[in-house]
């Protein structure tokens, strides 16, 4: 199967700083509410998982100065004036010591790792007691469901890209009850709608183009209809909702 480093989202790609800023700009206010309100200390020492291009990992160093924040990733090129450390690693692999962090964090990394579950269940026992792991992952809707054909083709495509890699862009469904099975207890979720179109609102034009190369290549789709997809996305009656985004905490008992 092929590994995260050579997927469609390989930091080698031109548009994968794009893709993550996106990321940041739909996101960040989300997850920050969600950590906020697991009420974190100054001195929470915190793991960023896939911390991508360092928005949170940033933030944790500001709302937790006098802890320690670290931020892992396989490929640290992006995470740049960050003020806490960076460690370049594969976190399917990590040699964590249990009881280390008060907060565990991964947003939209999860779900392209085949080891998904087996890291939430680790990840759990890397807390301290009464410290929180936080998810952030995607469920998508069916393409089919959406009301623009050329939509539905592309969003079909692009979810056969990365199940191709070992992607599960439904598998969010059962964090809660992963969480709990991992240990957890005061187990809590909340989601959000994903915006495609909507003009300026729209944080899918650099997702689309992250695997575009790909889905051309493998015939999943037409250039005329990319082509027909950039018009829809400069049209101001173009919404859709391709996803909704779930968060799920808990926190170790003890």
């Amino acid at each position: 199967m092929t590994r995260y480093t050579d997927s469609a989202l390989g930091k080698d790609s031109p548009t994968e700083h794009g893709r993550l800023t996106s990321i940041q700009h739909a996101a960040d206010a989300g997850t920050i509410a969600v950590i906020e309100a697991l009420d974190p200390r100054p001195d929470w020492d915190c793991l960023d998982l896939g911390a991508g291009a360092g928005s949170i990992a940033r933030w944790l160093t500001q709302r937790c100065p006098l802890g320690r924040v670290l931020a892992n990733d396989i490929d640290t090129r992006h995470l740049t004036d960050l003020g806490a450390a960076a460690q370049q690693a594969d976190l399917t692999d990590p040699a964590y010591a249990p009881g280390r962090f008060d907060l565990v964090h991964a947003r939209y990394v999860l779900c392209h790792l085949p080891e998904r579950e087996e890291i939430v269940r680790r990840a759990a026992s890397w807390l301290k007691p009464g410290g929180c792991l936080v998810v952030t992952d995607p469920y998508q809707l069916p393409a089919e469901t959406s009301p623009f054909p050329v939509v539905r083709r592309i969003m079909a495509a692009y979810e056969q890209v990365y199940a191709g890699h070992g992607a599960d862009l439904h598998w969010a469904r059962g964090l809660p009850a992963l969480l709990a099975a991992s240990g957890l207890g005061e187990i809590g979720y909340t989601g959000t709608l994903g915006r495609m179109g909507n003009l300026d609102q729209d944080r899918w034009r650099p997702l689309v183009a992250q695997v575009k190369p790909k889905m051309l290549a493998e015939g999943l789709i037409e250039q005329s209809e990319m082509d027909e997809f950039e018009r829809l996305l400069n049209s101001s009656t173009f919404i859709d909702i391709p996803q909704f985004t779930i968060s799920a905490w808990g926190r170790a008992l003890g």
